[in-house]
């Protein structure tokens, strides 16, 4: 905790989905003065996001899905290409990971690796994301996957070689930060031959 920050305040605006808070607090400036700042912050908890790749093919695995908040804002059809990912609940961040890969993806993986952390979007929003990749066979496939029912995920799964997906960055194919990251990950890697 830092000393620069004094008489903090929360008001909850909404617990609909998440949790919605406004903070009020004094923040010391750089020449010492106290200003009064007041900011919103919406929570909804940490999350895990894995790329899955196959080396001897040059393969990853991704998803594809209807986002709501693109569609309002900007993107035409509000479909999005992305990594597994998934909210944390009460699991760990690595059996989250592996579980959502399994609902998401339908490939059951063992081994993870987690490669960082991340604030996504720190201005507005107080989740960490946990970074994995994972090497996947075709023989660790154990369903469609396409997510639960009850969640209403209707995931489409991609497998894309990872130069295909590396150039849909560059077309605006794929739009989702997360993902991204990790195809970034990989190629500063050479995770795919």
């Amino acid at each position: 905790m830092t000393d620069k920050i004094r008489n903090i305040s929360k008001t909850l605006l909404s617990n609909n989905w998440y949790t919605l808070n406004k903070y009020s607090f004094e923040y010391q400036k750089p020449n010492g003065d106290w200003e009064q700042q007041h900011r919103e912050a919406y929570d909804r908890g940490n999350g895990s996001t894995i790329l899955l790749y196959n080396s001897s093919k040059g393969t990853v695995i991704l998803t594809r899905q209807f986002r709501l908040p693109t569609y309002v804002n900007g993107n035409r059809d509000g479909m999005l290409i992305e990594t597994c990912a998934g909210l944390l609940d009460k699991d760990n961040a690595e059996d989250c990971i592996r579980k959502e890969a399994e609902e998401e993806t339908g490939y059951k993986i063992n081994q993870v690796k987690k490669i960082f952390q991340a604030y996504m979007s720190p201005g507005s929003v107080t989740e960490i994301l946990y970074f994995f990749i994972a090497e996947y066979s075709d023989d660790m496939k154990v369903s469609d996957g396409g997510g639960l029912e009850h969640e209403q995920e209707n995931i489409q799964v991609l497998e894309l070689e990872l130069n295909a997906a590396y150039r849909m960055i560059e077309s605006g194919e794929i739009m989702d930060g997360k993902t991204i990251m990790l195809l970034q990950y990989a190629k500063l890697h050479n995770l795919c031959s």
